[in-house]
């Protein structure tokens, strides 16, 4: 992806091909301004500059009386264009979320000291910090100083949270106030069928990691119990840095897609007590898969650094 392309503009790029895809959109299916604008909640200014971006790759037309349009079907996009969007994905970001699993970036700190570390430029780190602050596990101090929050540095810490949203999320399904969305169910079903599919070798790690995190954070929202709501936010931001370490392992994701899809068929049932137990096996299941010494171990040196999530 172009260097000269600002931050708000490279994540613009990212959620316009994510959404392509997600959708299944095929060759000549038009993108208006306005309405990815409003999907993705930004302006229309860098969704424009994406679009262009996305022209020059090949991957869409602009017509003047038609405005955008793909070249492609989504499932045709070029590997080395899904490569460029996945790598724009801040190197600078990236390598601190590594820096503060391997506890090298605790506590509070400042710019200076983070530079020196990470061997980077102020511009470069200050947006790294900014995408970290709005994920929620960083926090701006007076001055030049940064406060990083909590996070998950252990394989216990790790089996301790997997405990607690094993303890919540299925609890959530069998409230009397558990009331699901039917077109928010609908669209979490269209999107893990279509991960089953195999749409999981295309996506990039952040798009899976955001795709399951969606997953679970819409079935909390239909227990309608605020607190329980906050508490998986809150563990959601903890575990997000542990689990661009986990993506790199060989996961059975279409598998857990399914579990996923089985869980909704339930909900969409109204058998809230099988599909409590279905989510709190599917837990249960993803913290025996993911939670291995290895990936806790003090010497793990990634060679990249991605996300994923179940």
């Amino acid at each position: 992806m172009s260097p000269d392309l600002t931050l708000s503009q490279k994540k613009a790029v990212q959620a316009i091909v994510s959404h392509v895809r997600r959708e299944g959109f095929g060759a000549g299916h038009r993108l208006p301004e306005w309405g990815l604008a409003e999907l993705i909640g930004t302006s229309r200014s860098p969704i424009r500059v994406a679009l262009d971006h996305l022209t020059k790759l090949g991957v869409v037309r602009y017509d003047r009386n038609k405005g955008y349009s793909l070249t492609v079907d989504a499932a045709a996009i070029p590997e080395d264009t899904l490569k460029s969007v996945a790598e724009a994905d801040d190197p600078v970001y990236l390598s601190l979320a590594d820096a503060r699993f391997r506890g090298q970036v605790t506590g509070s700190m400042m710019e200076a000291d983070l530079i020196r570390l990470l061997g980077v430029a102020r511009a470069d780190l200050r947006r790294a910090l900014q995408r970290a602050e709005m994920e929620g596990w960083a926090e701006k101090e007076a001055g030049y100083g940064w406060e990083f929050s909590s996070s998950v540095d252990s394989l216990e810490a790790y089996e301790d949270l997997y405990a607690l949203r094993i303890a919540i999320e299925p609890a959530g399904i069998l409230s009397a106030k558990f009331m699901p969305d039917p077109a928010e169910l609908n669209e979490l079903r269209r999107e893990q069928q279509g991960i089953a599919d195999g749409g999981f070798r295309a996506l990039t790690p952040v798009e899976r990691f955001e795709s399951n995190a969606r997953f679970h954070a819409t079935i909390a929202k239909w227990s309608r119990n605020k607190l329980a709501i906050q508490t998986l936010r809150r563990l959601d931001r903890m575990r997000r840095v542990v689990e661009y370490h986990q993506a790199r392992r060989d996961l059975p994701r279409a598998e857990l897609a399914l579990e996923h899809i089985a869980i909704l068929d339930a909900i969409e049932a109204g058998d809230t007590i099988s599909a409590a137990a279905l989510l709190r096996n599917h837990l249960d299941s993803s913290r025996r898969k993911k939670a291995v010494p290895a990936a806790f171990a003090a010497d793990t040196q990634p060679d990249t650094v991605t996300t994923d999530a179940s």
